[in-house]
């Protein structure tokens, strides 16, 4: 209970330092939705041109889009400073980490939040409502009490595989073109159906870099078209928990590549 006190309070303390300045608070979060609109305007152009892509209509592109870019601001808002930890590394920060009665990875996560995620958030939040009317789901408690859950999974993905990616940093110091180009990736094929991929790269899409947990697999289930499932239907019903269980594993895979960490002196 202390550490998640602790956990609160440096959270807290972040999202403070960051609203000290409200005038680029504001106009970070503006531009952050601007730039996700630019992305899903190309998926409405596409749409519209074709009618639809790979079977799926506007409003489950939509729906889909929406849930990727709210799972996107999750792991953003919470995760966005392992985009920093080379830097930490390099500059000797991570030193004050270890003597700090907290772990060294939350500390890491809380160092500075990044504003703009909620630009995402709020974007996402916008597309999966202005979907969810026209999209085909049976709303229901359940229902949406599993988007909630497949959204939150979502960004755990993202986040474990950003940690994994960045574990590496303590044997090879510079990691960060790596993890921006997944990043890339990420940002790239999750806005799509998975089933538009040839056969080759929908797997490696799946299992590789596990984007289709992050949004197409949750979003299939709420849309019933299980039958475009490459995986179990359950598997895919288990999106939030792969979620919970990889950014398990890239803890543990974490703390065990800090153990080659080598001061800089600094």
């Amino acid at each position: 209970m202390q550490k998640l006190s602790v956990l609160g309070t440096l959270a807290s303390a972040s999202i403070r330092s960051e609203l000290q300045y409200r005038a680029n608070a504001v106009s970070s979060i503006i531009g952050g939705i601007l730039f996700q609109i630019t992305g899903f305007v190309v998926v409405w152009i596409i749409a519209a041109r074709f009618g639809q892509i790979g079977g799926w209509g506007l409003p489950e592109l939509t729906f889909l889009y929406g849930m990727r870019l709210t799972s996107h601001g999750i792991f953003y808002a919470c995760f966005s400073q392992m985009f920093e930890f080379d830097r930490v590394l390099i500059t000797g920060e991570f030193d004050r980490y270890l003597v700090r009665p907290m772990p060294p990875l939350i500390q890491l996560f809380t160092r500075k939040l990044r504003i703009n995620a909620f630009g995402d958030l709020i974007g996402g939040t916008v597309l999966v409502i202005a979907a969810s009317t026209a999209a085909p789901v049976d709303w229901s408690p359940l229902a949406v009490t599993y988007l909630i859950l497949a959204m939150i999974g979502g960004g755990l993905v993202e986040g474990a595989v950003q940690i994994t990616l960045g574990s590496l940093s303590f044997r090879f110091l510079q990691t960060l073109p790596l993890r921006s180009t997944v990043n890339e990736v990420f940002n790239l094929y999750g806005n799509y159906p998975n089933t538009i991929f040839p056969g080759a790269l929908r797997w490696s899409l799946t299992f590789l870099l596990p984007i289709a947990f992050v949004a197409f697999f949750p979003a299939s289930v709420l849309l019933n078209r299980a039958g475009e499932l490459s995986v179990p239907l359950w598997l895919a019903a288990a999106s939030p928990l792969v979620g919970m269980v990889l950014f398990s594993i890239a803890v543990r895979v974490w703390k065990w590549q800090s153990v080659h960490y080598q001061s800089s002196g600094n």
